[in-house]
């Protein structure tokens, strides 16, 4: 049976459009990468010599050896010294394909109509992370060290598991990993906490659906940033709540605005040390006014501080929360991007007038976080490694940043204004010559890269043509052909869709 699957890549049906405009190695190399995030070819399946497909599809050698190249460059193949190229055993398989027939599409009673039907149409997942051509967002890096330290940390906890590991746990999550975070963020993010008011989570989603469940009521009112973070955006939508959007300038979210629009709103989601997807850091006169506002009317604030590891220049501004005195704001990190995503561990800082129905909601939820990775986790920072891995990653992002940069500048500089961020795993590249970013965006995925449009993150707000670009988890090496490949898709764009130019 292995080796009839293995087969099949040589009985798929591939056509190539020889009057088209894509180069024919471009044709084969997105029939092939397609076949494979379709699982139509699975994980293991053996592709055809260069020489058979070559031959099948009555084109030179050359063009598909381009195509394997490309493939096994960003991971869709590999290769077998002797015995040829093969579909990547590393790929994520999709949900649909572990629950549904080959072929088959799940049944659109499936899904929640609920939880679907406020989605927007043009709704994108800006992190989705099935996707590894560069610059999609939020991808990390875990070195050799990082793994090695990572494997001997869990195998002397597998050795060692404790009675505590085979029943359940305090739904807060476990003593140990909640003084540990505690720790890190009094030092690292002058946070005011005790590890009492930790609530591990699994990650900065899971921790905003609680704050939903636990604060607000459908028709009450929330501030939102505009642009903002999508993800924030349609949860509250999900849960009925009416999402005010609050536009942000250079100095961040416009507290005075957002007054005006909504000054009885019960919440505001806020990103103030690297504003998502802008980068503006809120300022140090609005972070006062945002915490006299909620003072004032009994509003709650919550701050996502998500990459406030990875900073470059200069100290960074403390949390909004250790300026807080009167325990108004929900703290909210993780350490998926900090590690890696598929960990799954974020935490949230409650005050404690809010604990009880955190814990409630959070037991309510799936019950506690699971002990075995938290156990590791806690030894991992307590042993001092977290803290290696954080300086070493910094190092690695800022040296992609600044190679990302030299790499736009040098070949879009005509096309983009690029400013280097100080912080985060992303950067904002402002389109020149009026050009539309959406359009950038799909013509650079026809390219091979990914970048984001983030006039899709602006609610009511002008929009900006930008394009976000992600820099963290690429190797260097990798940066300039890519960039090469999006201003590629740049004059390709200009070339074959003038209207894609504002006029």
């Amino acid at each position: 049976m292995k080796e009839r699957r293995r087969s099949w890549a040589s009985l798929y049906v591939w056509q190539l459009t020889r009057a088209g405009d894509a180069p024919l190695f471009r044709q084969i190399y997105l029939q092939i990468r397609s076949a494979i995030l379709s699982q139509s070819l699975r994980p293991g399946t053996k592709l055809p010599s260069t020489r058979e497909l070559a031959s099948q599809l009555s084109v030179s050698r050359s063009a598909v050896v381009s195509a394997y190249e490309q493939l096994l460059a960003e991971g869709y193949a590999t290769g077998k010294t002797g015995s040829g190229s093969y579909v990547s055993s590393d790929l994520p398989v999709p949900v649909e394909g572990r629950s549904s027939k080959r072929g088959k599409r799940p049944a659109a009673t499936t899904r929640s109509p609920a939880i679907e039907a406020p989605l927007r149409r043009d709704f994108v997942d800006v992190t989705v992370q099935s996707d590894e051509r560069p610059f999609n967002l939020g991808r990390t890096l875990v070195d050799a060290r990082t793994m090695q330290l990572w494997r001997k940390v869990s195998a002397r906890v597998f050795r060692s598991l404790g009675h505590d590991h085979f029943g359940y746990s305090d739904p807060r999550g476990l003593p140990e990993l909640r003084k540990a975070i505690c720790d890190y963020l009094r030092a690292a993010r002058a946070v005011q906490c005790e590890p009492e008011q930790i609530v591990v989570t699994a990650g900065t989603q899971h921790a905003i659906d609680l704050v939903i469940r636990v604060l607000l009521k459908p028709d009450m009112q929330a501030w939102i940033e505009d642009p903002g973070y999508s993800l924030t955006m349609q949860a509250l939508i999900a849960a009925g709540v009416k999402s005010r959007p609050i536009p942000v300038d250079g100095q961040g979210i416009n507290v005075g605005a957002g007054i005006r629009s909504a000054p009885k709103a019960r919440a505001v989601f806020v990103t103030p040390s690297h504003q998502f997807p802008t980068g503006v850091v809120l300022s140090m006169a609005r972070r006062l006014e945002l915490l006299g506002w909620a003072r004032e009317t009994k509003a709650w604030i919550i701050e996502d501080d998500y990459a406030s590891e990875f900073r470059y220049g200069g100290r960074a501004l403390a949390s909004l929360q250790g300026l807080d005195d009167s325990e108004r704001v929900i703290y909210v990190g993780t350490l998926n991007k900090a590690l890696f995503p598929g960990l799954r561990l974020g935490y949230a800082v409650v005050p404690p007038a809010l604990l009880k129905a955190f814990i409630t909601a959070r037991y309510l939820v799936d019950r506690q976080p699971s002990s075995l990775a938290q156990a590791v986790v806690a030894d991992f920072i307590e042993e001092g490694h977290f803290a290696g891995h954080i300086r070493r990653m910094r190092l690695q992002y800022q040296d992609q940043r600044d190679v990302l940069v030299a790499a736009l500048r040098q070949r879009l500089g005509d096309e983009l204004t690029v400013d280097p961020p100080d912080q985060g795993m992303h950067l904002v590249a402002h389109l020149r010559r009026r050009l539309k970013d959406v359009a950038i965006e799909r013509a650079a995925r026809d390219h091979g890269v990914i970048v984001r449009a983030m006039s899709r993150l602006y609610v009511a707000a002008p929009p900006r043509s930008a394009l976000v670009i992600g820099f963290s988890g690429y190797p260097r090496q990798m940066i300039p052909p890519a960039v090469t490949q999006l201003a590629e898709s740049f004059g390709r764009q200009r070339k074959s869709h003038p209207t894609s130019v504002e006029t």
